[in-house]
């Protein structure tokens, strides 16, 4: 199972940890792992493609991913609420493989 847990502050997103795997499929054909990589790659490569890169923290590793803002951007802000609201689209399309946590 895919665990995410979103720290917030202020009502505000500050960090989200994404560890684990699906295994909804085998390696290779697991639809569910591949949305949430493809989710947590296209929010990680918008904020760099847009040199935004020095107000995150980022830490990944095969079955972990781990953005934290460490300086306050309203894009950056934007984005990691976008990778929070489509991890919790996924989680209720597939409610047995994917599990958000809110935390603040």
């Amino acid at each position: 199972m895919i665990t995410v847990k979103s720290m917030y502050d202020n009502n505000q997103v500050k960090q989200i940890i994404v560890k684990g795997h699906a295994n909804y499929k085998a390696k290779g054909e697991d639809i569910v792992c591949a949305a949430v990589s493809t989710a947590t790659i296209l929010t990680t490569n918008a904020i760099e493609h847009l040199d935004l890169d020095q107000h995150i923290d980022l830490e990944v590793s095969e079955g972990y991913f781990k953005l934290s803002l460490i300086k306050e951007n309203d894009i950056v802000s934007g984005l990691l609420k976008n990778l929070e609201y489509t991890l919790h689209e996924l989680e209720i399309q597939y409610p047995k493989y994917i599990k958000n946590q809110k935390e603040g």
